[in-house]
C-alpha cells in the first residue's frame, strides 16, 4: 500500500477527492486539515504521495512545498486547488509539485495525472477496473457551512484567475468566512474592521431557483489610484472613476456567481451592477441598503493583490428565505 496523504482544510474537499481516487490504486489514506498537520504526517512516513490544497489556514500549500524542499522530504506532490491562476500553477511546479489539478477533482483527470507522473499504472485495454481489497473509505460528515465555504473557494479561485489576467497581477486568496448574521451584527463587524476608512461600494442582485441575494464589493478610496494604474486608466472625475469600479466589479462578481451557480446547478439572473455609495463610511453604506436585509447568510472574501497595497472585499449576502433551498443544493453535493 502506498502511504497517501490528502491535505485540505475542507472536509468536503477531502471527501470529494477521496471519492475521486482510482479504485485500482493501492493506497493507505491519511488526512490533514492544514499544512502543519501535513508536514507532521509526512515526517512520520504517512505521505509518500501527497494531494495538497493551496488555500489553508496556519500553513498554506505553498509553504508546505517550500518546507518539503528545505527539509529534503521526498514526498511526491500533486496540487489540487481552486486557485487556478496561471501564476499559481507556475509557482507550485517551481516548488516541486509534479502536477496541478483544479477543484473539484474530476476522477478521469486525476487518473490521467497519476499515470502521467508515474504513480499509477494504466489499466490494460478492455480490462475492468476493480477496487483494492481492504481500502477503507472514511465516512466524513460534512456540515453545511464547510460545504458552502468549499463551493465559494472554487468560485473565488475562478474569479481571481480572471482578475489576475485583467490586471496582470497575482491574487492572494483567503479562506472565506461563512456566517449567519443579523444585518446589524454584520454592520457592526464591518464598521469595526474598516474603522475610519472611506469606501466606495458596488452591489449586484442575483436570483435563481428560490436562491436570492446581493453581492457587495467594497473598494477602499485610498487604493483607487493604484487600481487605475493597473488598468492603465486615468479617470477624469467621479463619473469615470465610478465606471472603472463598475467594470471591475462586473468581473469579480460575475465570475464568482457563475462559479457558484455551476457547482450547485442553478442559473442566476443578475441585475446590472450599481454604485451603492462613493467615498462613504461603512455606516453610510448600510444605511443606504439596510431596508433590503434583515438576516443574511454572509460569505466574506478579501482578495489581496501581491506586490501592491491593494485589496477588494467581496460580500455575498444570501436572503434568509434562500437558506433552505441553498441547504438542499449543498447537501446534494455532499451526497
Amino acid at each position: 500500500m502506498i502511504p497517501l496523504l490528502v491535505c485540505d482544510d475542507s472536509m468536503m474537499a477531502r471527501k470529494q477527492l477521496i471519492r475521486a481516487l482510482p479504485l485500482d490504486w493501492p493506497v493507505h489514506i491519511t488526512q490533514a486539515s492544514n499544512g502543519q498537520e501535513a508536514l507532521d504526517a509526512i515526517r512520520k512516513g504517512h505521505g509518500r504521495v501527497v494531494l495538497l490544497d493551496l488555500t489553508m489556514p496556519l500553513m498554506d500549500g505553498y509553504q508546505v512545498l517550500a518546507q518539503l524542499r528545505a527539509e529534503g522530504l521526498a514526498s511526491q506532490v500533486i496540487v489540487v486547488s481552486g486557485d487556478v491562476q496561471e501564476g499559481a500553477q507556475r509557482r507550485v511546479h517551481e516548488l516541486g509539485a509534479l502536477a496541478f489539478i483544479s477543484k473539484p477533482a474530476d476522477p478521469d483527470e486525476l487518473r490521467e495525472a497519476l499515470i502521467a507522473v508515474g504513480l499509477l499504472r494504466p489499466a490494460p485495454a478492455g480490462s475492468p477496473i476493480t477496487g483494492v481489497p481492504g481500502r477503507a473509505t472514511p465516512d466524513l460528515q460534512v456540515n453545511f457551512r464547510d460545504a458552502l465555504r468549499e463551493v465559494c473557494i472554487v468560485a473565488m479561485g475562478r474569479a481571481a484567475a480572471l482578475l489576475a489576467q485583467v490586471l496582470g497581477v497575482f491574487v492572494r486568496l483567503p479562506v472565506p468566512s461563512v456566517n449567519l448574521f443579523e444585518v446589524s451584527e454584520l454592520h457592526m463587524a464591518l464598521a469595526d474592521a474598516q474603522r475610519g476608512e472611506r469606501l466606495s461600494a458596488v452591489c449586484q442582485g442575483f436570483i435563481g431557483e428560490s436562491i436570492a441575494g446581493e453581492a457587495l464589493l467594497l473598494f477602499h478610496d485610498a487604493e483607487s489610484e493604484e487600481i487605475a494604474r493597473l488598468l492603465d486608466l486615468r479617470p477624469n472625475g467621479e463619473a469615470e472613476q465610478a465606471e472603472m469600479l463598475l467594470d471591475l466589479a462586473s468581473i469579480l462578481i460575475g465570475a464568482c456567481l457563475s462559479g457558484i451557480a455551476e457547482q450547485i446547478d442553478v442559473r442566476f439572473s443578475q441585475d446590472h451592477p450599481q454604485l451603492l455609495g462613493q467615498h462613504a463610511s461603512v455606516e453610510r453604506l448600510f444605511q443606504l441598503n439596510s431596508r433590503r436585509w434583515r438576516k443574511t447568510l454572509a460569505v466574506e472574501i478579501s482578495y489581496a493583490i501581491e506586490g501592491h497595497d491593494l485589496h477588494f472585499d467581496l460580500l455575498l449576502l444570501f436572503t434568509e428565505t434562500s437558506i433552505a433551498r441553498l441547504t438542499r443544493k449543498i447537501h446534494y453535493l455532499m451526497d
